[in-house]
């Protein structure tokens, strides 16, 4: 996992690993504090639930932000001007159809150096109180490189030497930061087939991480 420098704002309440997460789950990320700058480890929602919003249930249809509408959708775009944050990750699942029979296959996509990865989010508080809720979104881009075999999309992983622009919610130009990642950072990623238990939300472990390639099926001859 990447470490950041930031205060750990979590109370004690750090996660443990979670090798299967799934929306409106709790995830860690990196933000800039809105009263005195500082960058904190917090532990928020995975699922933006915007400011204005009347119902907290919106974050779960907004756990993805296309980088190409963010500037402008209104679920997003305050957000992206003064609320960006990372979301430190090891990687992320995609499923790809299978071109050799029916079904799908599960890949996981992860540095081959097991440095972690930051994707960029976005984060928003609702409600007050006992009631404060915070939340995120990741920020997707176009799959680039050897990931348009596994999906037309990605998240916008940020390498190191841009973090901290993405963290200052006074960057003079947001709009900017939304450049793809660049090749080397592409290419450093594996596309390790995975089992089919990652689909069910219930299943967990390191075990799902473990390369699967599943055997083709024989070949049936008629007498």
């Amino acid at each position: 996992m990447v470490e950041y420098e930031a205060v750990d704002g979590t109370a004690g309440a750090r996660l443990p690993a979670d090798y299967n997460l799934a929306p409106t789950m709790p995830v860690h990320a990196v933000r800039t504090r809105v009263r005195d700058g500082v960058r904190e480890l917090s532990v928020v929602r995975w699922g933006l639930v915007p400011s204005w919003a009347d119902d907290p249930r919106i974050g779960g249809r907004l756990i993805n932000a296309r980088a190409e509408s963010v500037t402008v959708k209104p679920a997003f775009r305050g957000a992206f001007a003064r609320r960006r944050c990372l979301i430190p990750a090891d990687g992320w699942f995609e499923w790809t159809a299978r071109v050799d029979r029916p079904g799908k296959q599960a890949y996981y996509l992860t540095p081959y150096d097991g440095a972690g990865l930051a994707f960029a989010g976005l984060w928003e508080s609702w409600g007050n109180g006992d009631e404060r809720l915070l939340t995120c979104t990741i920020v997707t881009t176009e799959a680039a490189a050897q990931l348009t075999a596994i999906h037309d999309r990605m998240p916008l992983v940020l390498p190191r030497d841009r973090h901290a622009a993405w963290l200052d919610p006074d960057h003079p130009d947001p709009a900017a930061l939304l450049v793809p990642p660049p090749a080397d950072v592409l290419a450093g990623l594996e596309l390790r087939p995975v089992g089919p238990e990652v689909g069910n939300v219930a299943n967990t472990g390191p075990s799902l991480l473990h390369r699967y390639d599943e055997p083709a099926p024989a070949a049936q001859t008629l007498f």
